[in-house]
This record gives structure tokens, C-alpha cells and sequence, in this order.
């Protein structure tokens, strides 16, 4: 068992599986953001369901744990490995053939997700699922007051500002780039490849990062838009 703590190779494969569980999580977040486009009460209740229960806050917690997990071990591999090219690192500035831009710059990314995190997490799951664990059944959010489990107006609200919309496109396009190389990466390490599949799942991580990233840009837009051509919709 100390391998898989010690060992790069146990490294990159904790890396492996927590990130696909949370691209898996991301896909489930990314189908239940669209349906606030077609439906707010249906969104509200999937709210309501992922409040202040034990079983949302336990998977909150465990989501929580594989980003901590993922971004720590993505640091200690990326120091080892910077450790462990020394000089050599500052000695070629090409990009060698056939890497992609992504690979090279993945904990770059990784930083910029998680820094956005921040911001995502302070205006949403700060204002809702916290406030509901500290007993709040109201928040302010502008100049209106709003349950916590009311997730609608938290997303109408907050895309309906352009520079939240910008920054959030910005975090989409880091988001697509981390995910597309991610996902190929984890099933390359977990050992789900061979030459016939290597190509295939290349192109599986990418159809999979589009499908979450437009999703979320598709609902982003859509409320600036509404907010924007019909404010009292």
C-alpha cells in the first residue's frame, strides 16, 4: 500500500482516479445547471434535494477531499518532476513534437480552476448550502432577499453581470483545455489503452470536456442574454 502514497506512479494514478470522479461529477453538474434554462422549479428542487441534508453535505465533503487530493498530489509531482529535470528544464523553449500545449501547462490550468473555484464556491455554495447548515433561511443577494435553496435566482443574478460571465467563459476555455488532456491522461495511467484505443480516448476526453464546458457556457450565456434583452422575464 505505501507504493501508491510513495511511488510516482501511485501518485499519478490517486491523481487518475480522483479526477475522473470529479469529471464525473462535473457532468452531473453540467446536466443539472441546463435544466434551470428549461425549467427554474425543476432546478430549485434538485436544490432543495442537494441542500442542507447529510447526504448532500457527506458528498460535498468527499468532493471537497478529491480536489484537495488532486490538486496536492498535481503540486508534489510537479515540483518532483521539476526536482528532478533540474537545469535541464531552462535548456530547450520549443515545445517538443507531437506534446500538446495542455500537457505542459496542466497544473498552470489547474491553478487557474481552482482559483476560480474560489469565486464559484463564494457565491454560490457559501450562499446557500453553508447558510443553511449556519440556520440561515434567507440571504441577501443584491438588493433582494432570497431562500438558499432558491439556486434560480442565485444564477440569475449573478449572470447578469458581464464581468461574472467573462470570468467565467475564461474559466470554461481552462477548464476544456485541463479536462480534454486530464481525461486521456487518467485512463492512460489507470491502463485502459492500448494503440487502438489511445486515439479513441483522446478524442472521448475531448467530446467530453466540449459537453461539460458548453453546457456550462450555454446556461451562462443564456441568463446574460435574458437578463440583458428581457429583464423582467
Amino acid at each position: 500500500m505505501s507504493w501508491l502514497l510513495k511511488s510516482s506512479i501511485g501518485k499519478k494514478l490517486i491523481m487518475s482516479i480522483s479526477g475522473i470522479a470529479l469529471v464525473l461529477f462535473l457532468l452531473f453538474h453540467a446536466a443539472m445547471n441546463v435544466t434551470a434554462v428549461f425549467s427554474e422549479e425543476a432546478y430549485n428542487t434538485i436544490c432543495a434535494l442537494l441542500g442542507a441534508n447529510w447526504y448532500a453535505v457527506a458528498g460535498t465533503a468527499v468532493l471537497g477531499g478529491l480536489v484537495a487530493v488532486h490538486f496536492i498530489y498535481a503540486l508534489i509531482l510537479t515540483l518532483q518532476n521539476r526536482k528532478a529535470r533540474g537545469n535541464d528544464r531552462y535548456a530547450v523553449n520549443v515545445r517538443p513534437k507531437n506534446v500538446q500545449w495542455a500537457s505542459q501547462n496542466m497544473f498552470v490550468l489547474g491553478v487557474i480552476v481552482i482559483g476560480f473555484l474560489v469565486l464559484h464556491f463564494s457565491q454560490f455554495w457559501y450562499k446557500m448550502m453553508f447558510a443553511e447548515l449556519m440556520g440561515h433561511h434567507h440571504v441577501e443577494l443584491g438588493d433582494a432577499t432570497v431562500s438558499p435553496q432558491d439556486g434560480a435566482a442565485f444564477i440569475k443574478y449573478y449572470f447578469s453581470q458581464a464581468w461574472v460571465v467573462v470570468a467565467y467563459l475564461v474559466w470554461y476555455v481552462a477548464l476544456w483545455f485541463h479536462l480534454s488532456h486530464g481525461f486521456w491522461s487518467a485512463v492512460h495511467t489507470i491502463g485502459w489503452n492500448n494503440r487502438v484505443w489511445m486515439n479513441r480516448w483522446k478524442v472521448i476526453g475531448q467530446v467530453v470536456a466540449t459537453i461539460i464546458c458548453l453546457a456550462f457556457a450555454f446556461v451562462t450565456i443564456y441568463f446574460y442574454a435574458r437578463a440583458t434583452f428581457c429583464p423582467f422575464v
